[in-house]
């Protein structure tokens, strides 16, 4: 049960700072590109390979903490389901090179930040 209430008020906290990071930004970009779910899931993923990183180099971190984090914060932070539904947008109002922009870079520059932030300490 502890691990569920942290997972849970890890998702809590997540999801309201992508709510307000959506929020906040979204009168700054005039383009059909969604750049606040973008912005959060590059984050979100170098915080991850950050976590895996730090707690494959170094015992830190506890397990409670660890899921906090990664499967409980970041996993309220970023979102696939924004992410789809903003890509079906894009299609359904034919703005298909955004389409196509937002969801190669969304996936392989996720990618590359979880790898990047892995690397920070994995670097001797």
């Amino acid at each position: 049960m502890k691990t569920i209430l942290l997972v849970g008020f890890g998702g809590f906290i997540g999801s309201s700072l992508r709510y307000l990071v959506q929020k906040i930004s979204l009168p700054f970009f005039v383009s059909p590109f969604p750049y606040p779910t973008f912005f959060v899931n590059i984050l979100g993923s170098f915080i991850i390979g950050l976590i895996f990183g730090l707690t494959s180099k170094y015992e830190i971190l506890s397990a409670d903490v660890r899921l906090f984090i990664t499967v409980g914060f970041c996993g309220g932070f970023t979102t696939f389901s924004s992410f789809s539904n903003e890509s079906f947008l894009l299609i359904k109002d034919g703005n298909y090179f955004y389409f196509f922009l937002y969801t190669f870079l969304s996936v392989f520059v996720s990618i590359l930040f979880t790898f990047l932030g892995y690397l920070i300490f994995k670097i001797k």
